[in-house]
């Protein structure tokens, strides 16, 4: 749909590829705790292949995709060329263990799974676990803890930084500059960005499954990817969770595409 809005045009891409997920097994496996993870494997891998394709031909990939899930297949592309780090923009810190999440989605796992933690299927495939190093990531704008005083979320290393969204707001440009500081070390040889669409502000992007109470604005996303892709080391992005069902008009895809066109456009 984004692309439909002129997402890919705006930004000057000559070509688009689709790449069709395996069946889908709805039963939760025993085993991992999970729904669908051989699926999952077999597109995580092929997802891999695509972007490293990418990568090698010095694109930057511009990934768009139903749930956070497919921040697997950058992950281990990465991993398989070097060392690198992950600006996780997100309403959700996405960090669940298997066992204890509710439903044994992916998305709510892809944190954990990217740094290391949950099922090996999935966490260390071909023995490159973890993708991402803690303390190479920051989680950007999450609200998940913020919203229910009952919420007891699964512990996530401390060298994982989070800049929340109350963090995010009072922090401002600081903030920014603190999270560009640690996914562009001189460790590092550049950093992916996960951006998922409910870390706005539910008022301007109610489209998404999971809802929630405040959120970044626009002028904040701005601010903050902007600044990112300003350093030169961004090799590329998953945007996800807009579902074009809550959105029969449209609306919200169209003024989400003309921020990104505003923030990416060459």
């Amino acid at each position: 749909m984004l692309l439909e809005m002129g997402l890919g045009v705006g930004l000057g891409i000559a070509e688009t590829l689709r790449l069709e997920s395996p069946p889908y097994d709805p039963r939760r496996d025993p085993e991992t705790h999970m729904l669908n993870p051989q699926g999952l494997l077999a597109y995580t891998q092929t997802l891999a292949r695509e972007v490293w394709n990418m990568l090698e031909d010095k694109h930057v990939p511009l990934i768009l995709g139903g749930d956070c899930s497919i921040l697997l297949g950058p992950a281990l592309a990465l991993k398989e060329r070097g060392r690198y780090g992950l600006l996780f923009v997100d309403g959700h810190m996405d960090y669940w263990d298997a066992r204890l999440e509710p439903y044994g989605e992916a998305a709510s796992m892809d944190l954990a799974l990217v740094t290391g933690n949950g099922p090996a299927l999935l966490s260390n495939i071909d023995g490159l676990g973890p993708y991402f190093r803690p303390e190479d990531c920051c989680a950007y704008g999450t609200r998940d803890h913020l919203q229910d005083k009952d919420f007891i979320e699964t512990p996530y290393p401390k060298e994982l930084e989070r800049i929340d969204v109350r963090q995010a707001h009072a922090q401002g440009a600081q903030g920014v500059e603190q999270v560009l500081a640690r996914v562009t070390k001189d460790e590092l040889e550049g950093f992916w960005i996960h951006f998922d669409v409910d870390v706005l502000d539910d008022e301007i992007m109610p489209a998404v499954e999971y809802r929630m109470k405040d959120g970044l604005s626009y002028e904040e996303l701005t601010r903050l990817l902007s600044a990112a892709f300003a350093t030169g080391k961004v090799m590329g992005m998953t945007l996800t969770i807009y579902n074009p069902n809550l959105d029969p008009q449209r609306w919200i895809a169209r003024r989400l595409v003309a921020k990104l066109l505003e923030i990416l456009k060459p």
